[in-house]
């Protein structure tokens, strides 16, 4: 009877370390992201900076957009969003199929 509850707990417990590692590769994405759009204005390369900083992140369920407020000096805004799907079996029910990480960034840009 307590077997079956200790083994949900345990794969509750695998399921937020997974969710918690790519909460910290989503924090990453953003500084990265952040990083590059301060010094470059192209936003291809801003979003491939963002997603290499974090390549455990699947590419296709993971959004980038970026926010600018003026020119040199004014500050530029990186939100990475990413749907993490859950993956451990027999947890699906507490979890629900996907959970929605999201994360900003903001920096002061460097180019005129």
């Amino acid at each position: 009877m307590v077997l079956p509850l200790v083994l949900v707990v345990a794969l509750a417990l695998v399921q937020v370390g997974v969710l918690v590692k790519d909460r910290l590769m989503v924090e990453a994405a953003a500084r990265a992201g952040a990083r590059a759009a301060a010094v470059e204005a192209d936003p291809a390369a801003i979003g491939a900076a963002a997603l290499a900083a974090a390549p455990d992140l699947d590419p296709t369920v993971t959004t980038v957009q970026i926010d600018r407020a003026g020119g040199q000096g004014a500050p530029v805004t990186v939100a990475i969003g990413y749907d993490e799907f859950v993956n451990v079996p027999l947890i699906g029910w507490l979890f629900g199929t996907s959970i929605h990480l999201d994360a900003r960034a903001t920096d002061r840009q460097e180019f005129p």
